[in-house]
């Protein structure tokens, strides 16, 4: 596969989305074979990258699923954003607010909490860290692959 550009040569910030979806790039890339099963990987980093989106900016359902559609994650399932979102809320990570639309029905937006940030935080080291430890089994390097 054809290298992945990056603005001006540099990697983006560690634990922005930007980084989640360069290096689920890269693992794809390299799975091409088959032997990466990506809907798993996909299944393992949806919360990291659905947190990731909504610190940026609070966000309703189709909203995130756009927004992460958008950064590269073509292939993540309606269900599977709304069902993370419930989850997430569930585990308080999220706080929900409904916003009244004159357009159509009012929209659940989502928003990230303190435990949700600290959520975030520690899902990014574990991301690093296994992505470091795979580049490191792979003898791949995500500044040369990119």
């Amino acid at each position: 596969p054809p290298p992945i550009p990056l603005a001006m040569g540099l990697p983006p910030p560690p634990g922005s989305l930007a980084a989640v979806v360069l290096c689920y790039a890269l693992y794809i890339a390299n799975g091409r074979s088959g032997i990466v099963d990506t809907s798993q990987l996909l299944k393992g980093v949806l919360d990291l990258a659905v947190l990731a989106v909504v610190r940026d900016e609070d966000g309703y359902g189709y909203d995130i699923l756009r927004r992460l559609r958008e950064a590269g994650l073509d292939d993540v399932g309606d269900a599977s954003v709304y069902g993370t979102l419930r989850r997430l809320f569930q585990a308080g990570s999220l706080s929900s607010y409904v916003v009244p639309s004159e357009e159509g029905p009012h929209r659940k937006y989502y928003a990230l909490t303190a435990a949700g940030r600290d959520a975030l935080a520690r899902g990014t080291k574990t991301w690093a860290h296994f992505a470091t430890v795979l580049d490191d089994l792979l003898g791949t390097d995500r500044k040369e692959a990119a």
